[in-house]
């Protein structure tokens, strides 16, 4: 861990500057309606993706430095502060919001916000940033097949490839590890279906979302989402947490790790993603997902200085082809 909170340490002090000036770019994109072009739409799209795909590098930093439940109530917190002033200038504050969205969001805390996060983070702890960034990139293929089992969605040869090819690059990159992966082998089989559970709670996440009227925005979710997971975290850690909101961190690049998390993972990249994803053509959105894995996988070499060896290529490329598929299927049911 040395290289990569040395790395966050140096970014820590200029961290809070650069997440106020993107949020100055994205008020004044705002203030000119008529005047955005693709240009700016493109940035917004690529930028919220390349940010969520910082994630889980940083979910296994924060996971070996913090209390579980702790640093996910912090996430849950920052990202709360972050996401409020959007909603407030952005939306219409829940003023449209059906009693059934109440319910919806819920669901979406329990399973997209306290699922999700719970089991990265615990995944992320007994697996290497190079799996769980693999793993993740099945994300678009988990979350159609949900689709096909619980909403009744069509099944054609992509959806199925997808979900094929995924399985197969994340059973490669766990079978043909290389000589630096050779840890407790049990453990990176459980820190593995720690992060797919993650993937599933994900996907729950996502078709939850489907189930929102229209007079609520994905923002507005997200918030509300954060503001119901925040005190579900405080009795988890209270519970579960072997010292309870135990702050004494002696590295700083672990709080800088948790602040990025919280604030930009959890706050600004999903207003630049669904800004973007409301003024863009469905193949454009579709193909910027594929940036996410990709950013992922980098920021884990970067971060956690893990080396590289050649089954992560073929294993994260059976896995990103499968990726391409649903991009595929996903431009050509929306487009």
């Amino acid at each position: 861990m040395p290289l990569c909170l040395a790395r966050l340490a140096d970014w820590q002090g200029s961290f809070f500057s650069n997440t106020l000036a993107l949020k100055c770019v994205i008020v004044s994109c705002m203030a000119d309606e008529k005047g955005k072009t693709s240009a700016i739409i493109v940035v917004q799209l690529v930028s919220g993706m390349a940010l969520f795909g910082t994630a889980t590098p940083l979910s296994k930093i924060i996971g070996q430095n913090f209390p579980i439940f702790t640093a996910s109530f912090l996430r849950m917190a920052i990202a709360s502060v972050v996401l409020a002033p959007f909603v407030w200038f952005m939306t219409e504050r829940f003023a449209k919001a059906q009693r059934s969205d109440w319910f919806v969001i819920s669901g979406i805390a329990i399973f997209g916000m306290v699922g999700f996060t719970a089991t990265m983070l615990f995944g992320m702890r007994l697996t290497t940033g190079v799996i769980g960034s693999t793993i993740m990139s099945a994300t678009p293929a988990i979350t159609a097949i949900a689709a096909i089992i619980f909403l009744g969605a069509s099944i054609n040869w992509r959806k199925g490839g997808a979900l094929l090819l995924s399985v197969a690059g994340i059973a490669a990159i766990n079978l043909l590890r290389g000589p630096a992966e050779d840890g407790n082998p049990q453990a990176l089989v459980l820190g593995t279906a720690l992060v797919v559970t993650a993937v599933c709670f994900e996907a729950a996440y996502t078709l939850l979302s489907r189930k929102l009227s229209d007079g609520i925005s994905s923002i507005e979710a997200t918030l509300a989402a954060s503001i119901v997971a925040a005190p579900i975290f405080v009795i988890l850690a209270l519970v579960f947490d072997p010292e309870p909101f135990d702050l004494a961190v002696s590295e700083q690049g672990a709080w800088a790790a948790v602040a990025f998390w919280g604030a930009v993972t959890g706050g600004l990249a999903p207003v630049l993603w669904y800004k973007g994803v409301r003024q863009a053509p469905a193949v454009l959105s579709a193909g910027a997902m594929s940036v996410m894995p990709v950013t992922a996988l980098m920021t884990s070499y970067f971060l956690l200085g893990e080396a590289f060896h050649p089954s992560h290529l073929f294993g994260f490329g059976l896995v990103f082809l499968g990726m391409v598929l649903m991009i595929v299927e996903h431009a050509k049911s929306e487009g």
